[in-house]
Formats: C-alpha cells, structure tokens, sequence
C-alpha cells in the first residue's frame, strides 16, 4: 500500500521538491546576492495572476538575471521562493508594460494556474503555485489588521510587518485547511454536486475547518452537515496545495454505516454510487467526475481502485498529469 507521501506528491501542484531556505530568508545580504547571481532565475507573474511559459517545451520559462535586468524589473518585486536543483528561484510581479518587454524578446506565453496544473511538469506547476499563493498573501494583505496601517514586505516576501512603530504587528502567509471526503458504505460511495456545476457532475463533498476542530470532526460535520450522513470512521488520504486563493486541501476517505441521505442547504444533491452506476454513468456520458486537478478526483480514484481494481483513467479517458522533474 503505497504511503500519504506518494498519494500527495500524485495529486497536482504537490510534486515540488524545493529548498526553501527559511533559515536565512530574512538575511538581505544573502537574498541580495542570490538575487544577482548567475543561479538567480525568474518565475515571472503577471498581475492577473498568470505565469510565463515556454510554449514549445510546456515549462516554466526560465528567465535568468539578463531577462530581468533588459526588462528593468524591480528588485522589490521579487519573492524568493528557494533553491531547485542550483536554481535560485524567484516570483517577480511585473506589469503588462514589463511583461511585454519579456515576450518580444523571448516569446511564449501566459498560463493561468489552473492551466498549468493540468499541462506543464509536476515541479513547474508546484512552482507556480507556491509563487501564486505568496503573491495572493501579499495581494490581501497590505493593511494591518491590528491598527489599519500600512504593512511592509519583509523576509523575502514572506512576512509583512506593521509601519506603525507603535504596533509593528508582524503578519505572515495565511492557509486555510480545507476537509474533502469520499465517503463509502457498502459498495457505494457518496458524491454530491452544487447547482453551479455542469449537468451531471458529482465530486467528494468538502468544507473548511472551523477554530478549534480536528480534521477527523470536520470530516463528520461536513458530511452531515451536507448530506445528514453520520460518518462512522475515516482515514488521512493526501493533500493538495491549493492557492484559489489560500487553501490547502486535506483528503480523507471514511465509511457510514447508515445510507440514508438528508440533504442539506448546500448541495442541490447527494447520491451513493454503486460501482455499476459510476462506470455506466461515465460510459454513457451522464455522469462526470471532477477535473483530474482536484484530489477528488484522486479520492474517487483511490475508492475505485481499492474496492474493484478499475482505474479511473481508463473509464474518464483523462490523461495523466504531466509528471516529469524539471531538467
């Protein structure tokens, strides 16, 4: 039985094997010549939020410190995010007057993240997503939430502290742990789906944390919450970064042992799904899984797999996600 590291690095943007250098992040010096050396390379984000590619290989551009100067970026707008084999990686948020000036010199493109999930190289898209997730930090976060003041960026990008020399509240990237669940009985697992969703869609029902609540809680709540199913047991099955805008998703596969459903206010409905059903359901075209992006997906995945050996790729025809290292 493989281990929650292997079921987590498989789920998208999880696969990134980084040093982040925490230790020394709040050492300028240090960051500076890092910043000027020729390991510096340059994760380059857009402010909508996109990222620059290299369309013909379906990676990451990698811009290194010639790319940033021709372009006049600014030092301030740069996030150290860590070292990746010799590579000193760094988010730069630029404007669509900079990032012009890049694409006329290089050409490629930009992705959204969402995007380059499903497309680019397991390391580039958990690149991109550990970049997206500071930017969005630092996007939410430029007033104190102490006094009202003005913050400044510190550590790299990763701490901001209050300008008010009477507070100095230090604030620090936020994540947010969300709950999302397949839960099994019998032969049959539970799926719901939201009035929002294209016809025919189910995916694992999910729900954020509340203050003072294990995950294993807020794995009973949710589902009953949602569905009025009481969940007897559950188990830790991965987890998946998720910077839409400040989550990260906490998978869980649990057992019920009574089937009735009382829907709750949040889905417009819930159904257990024989293992019949979800295969004719997805031959036929009714029924549609999650996108292979989400660890719902995964979950679904996993459930199948353990309780009939059928993959779910085969019956979704969805291609594996992109899972090469960066070279």
């Amino acid at each position: 039985m493989s281990s929650s590291l292997a079921r987590s690095r498989n789920n998208a943007f999880a696969d990134l094997d980084i040093e982040r250098d925490a230790d020394w992040r709040s050492e300028t010096a240090a960051i500076n010549a890092r910043l000027q050396g020729d390991a510096a390379r340059f994760l380059l984000v857009r402010d909508d939020g996109r990222a620059f590619v290299d369309v013909g290989r379906g990676r990451l551009a990698e811009l290194g410190r010639d790319d940033f100067v021709r372009a006049g970026g600014a030092e301030t707008a740069t996030i150290y995010l860590g070292n990746v084999q010799g590579r000193e990686w760094f988010a730069w948020r630029a404007d669509d007057t900079v990032c012009a000036k890049v694409v006329a010199r290089r050409g490629g493109d930009f992705v959204d993240l969402r995007s380059a999930g499903m497309t680019l190289a397991a390391a580039d898209a958990g690149l991109f997503a550990y970049a997206r997730a500071i930017v969005n930090w630092q996007e939410r976060t430029r007033f104190c939430s102490v006094c009202g003041t003005r913050v400044r960026l510190e550590n790299a990008g990763h701490r901001a502290v209050c300008a008010n020399p009477q507070c100095g509240a230090e604030h620090f990237p936020r994540t947010d742990p969300a709950m999302i669940v397949v839960v099994s009985c019998g032969d049959a697992c539970l799926l719901g789906r939201q009035a929002s969703w294209p016809k025919g869609r189910y995916s694992a029902l999910a729900g954020f944390v509340e203050p003072g609540e294990t995950l294993e809680a807020a794995v009973r709540r949710e589902v009953y919450e949602e569905a009025g199913v009481r969940v007897v047991d559950c188990d830790y099955h991965s987890s998946q970064p998720w910077p839409f805008p400040s989550s990260i998703m906490l998978g869980f596969v649990a057992r019920a042992d009574d089937a009735t459903i009382r829907l709750g206010s949040e889905l417009e409905d819930a159904r257990w799904f024989g293992v019949r059903q979800l295969v004719d359901g997805l031959a036929s075209g009714e029924l549609l899984m999650p996108s292979p992006l989400s660890v719902a997906y995964r979950l679904v995945e996993h459930w199948l797999r353990e309780t009939t050996g059928i993959e779910l790729d085969a019956l979704t025809h969805a291609g594996p996600l992109r899972r090469s290292a960066r070279a």
